[in-house]
């Protein structure tokens, strides 16, 4: 044991203390001074883009050099899987939450409600009319821009299915509106110049988050299918709109401060007026609704029919399959619902179910989607670029709910539960992130 030092030592070693003393309150004095240590600055903003219908395969074609640039420099998957059903409405919105269709409560891009009497979200339909804007579709679950604007962080979106709805009492801040009318082919250019002008406002009026759908790959793929010279053309056109954005990016200094992710909500398949069926031609319609139709279809039968409609669709038929709700396969994650129609038939890829009256409504499609998400003509787009992420990284195929944790970690929100995780996105993200 060290002796307890005599007076002199006591005398020196009280000197040392004293000075100790004083130097820990100068700093103390220094840091008061200063106030308190500066805020953790905030995450780069977000872009996310959403090529609708844009099948993995199609960067491939060397018509998107663009995207392609994108991916070299950032990160690409080899394809993302989407939700089932493969379609626009639910995917989008799985995007937004990390959760399966099923889960979030957009099951279909037309669907019904049986605690929503009267009403139909999407058309057209005989069930019934509504808004698809009205928030009890959306009220299932809390998308991304829901969580950011509640946490003080302005979002923005243009032409974003459902962006419309005011999700539990949420906005976006700044919103684009697809605009009114027929027009399936409004210009592209103006949902660019909307975005780059939301950057360019002031630092604390600037979105954290901002949605882009462009649709033009998807409108195109349904009419003319998914080669060919049509599909070309769009490929080619939605390049171009996307370096002007990326020309912006470069011109404001931006490109390599946001943080990109290019995603699709699904592929597309080839279909014809050969491979279409019609639901009229297994059951009577009077007897039962259509909720939805496609590469997948959903029935709801008239009470008191259900065996009749049942024995119908049930039965073996070539090139699609039915089932009751709870018994579609688990792998599908659907069906649990109560949107999800009563029974649920999917066609085998190139094949449709419709009925007459829907398909009046429509000119001849030569290309669809809504089938297994695992086909891989369904497999959809991911591409990400900017400082949150590794360059040079090509992922492994990966569902469509591991989106969502990464988008909220990008933005430093805590993610809600879902059905999605992190892990396979992990090994693009930047040491740090």
């Amino acid at each position: 044991m060290t002796p307890f030092p005599s007076w002199p030592g006591r005398r020196i070693a009280r000197s040392l203390v004293v000075r100790a003393i004083g130097v820990l309150a100068l700093a103390v004095c220094a840091l008061t001074a200063a106030g308190p240590a500066p805020a953790r600055p905030p995450p780069p903003s977000l872009i996310v883009i959403s090529l609708d219908g844009f099948r993995a395969e199609y960067l491939d074609r060397g018509l998107t050099p663009t995207l392609a640039a994108l991916a070299r420099d950032g990160v690409r998957a080899r394809a993302m899987r989407p939700s089932f059903p493969s379609v626009t409405e639910p995917n989008h919105y799985t995007l937004m939450t990390g959760l399966y269709p099923d889960h979030h409560g957009v099951v279909d891009n037309t669907m019904l409600d049986p605690a929503l009497p009267g009403m139909a979200f999407g058309g057209p339909h005989a069930a019934g009319t509504g808004d698809d804007n009205d928030p009890r579709w959306w009220s299932q679950a809390t998308p991304l821009w829901v969580t950011a604007e509640r946490r003080h962080l302005k979002t923005a979106s243009s032409y974003w299915p459902g962006d419309g709805a005011v999700v539990q009492g949420v906005a976006p801040s700044y919103l684009q509106p697809r605009p009114p009318g027929r027009n399936p082919f409004p210009p592209l250019e103006p949902q660019i110049d909307a975005v780059l002008g939301w950057l360019d406002l002031p630092a604390d009026q600037r979105p954290a988050l901002i949605r882009l759908h462009l649709d033009l790959v998807d409108i195109i793929g349904h009419i003319a299918g998914p080669d060919g010279p049509a599909i070309s053309t769009a490929l080619a056109k939605t390049d171009v709109v996307l370096a002007r954005l990326v020309d912006g990016l470069k011109a404001r200094g931006m490109l390599d401060t946001v943080n990109l992710v290019v995603v699709s909500d699904h592929g597309m398949a080839a279909v014809s007026a050969k491979t279409t069926l019609y639901l009229d031609d297994l059951i009577d319609l009077k007897h039962a609704t259509a909720a939805a139709t496609g590469a997948e279809a959903g029935v709801n039968p008239a009470p008191g029919r259900e065996a009749e409609v049942e024995a119908a669709l049930l039965a073996k038929h070539d090139h699609f399959r039915c089932w009751r709700r709870a018994d579609l396969p688990a792998a599908l994650h659907y069906g649990r619902n109560p949107r999800v129609p009563a029974l649920v038939c999917l066609a085998e890829p190139g094949w449709m179910l419709t009925t007459r009256e829907v398909a009046g409504h429509y000119p001849p499609l030569r290309g669809d989607h809504g089938y297994d998400p695992t086909l891989p003509d369904m497999a959809a787009i991911f591409i990400a670029h900017g400082p949150a992420f590794r360059p040079g990284v090509v992922l492994p195929a990966f569902d469509n709910v591991d989106v969502y944790p990464l988008l909220a970690r990008l933005m430093d929100l805590r993610a809600q539960p879902g059905d999605g995780t992190l892990d396979p996105l992990r090994p693009a993200l930047a040491k740090g992130r």
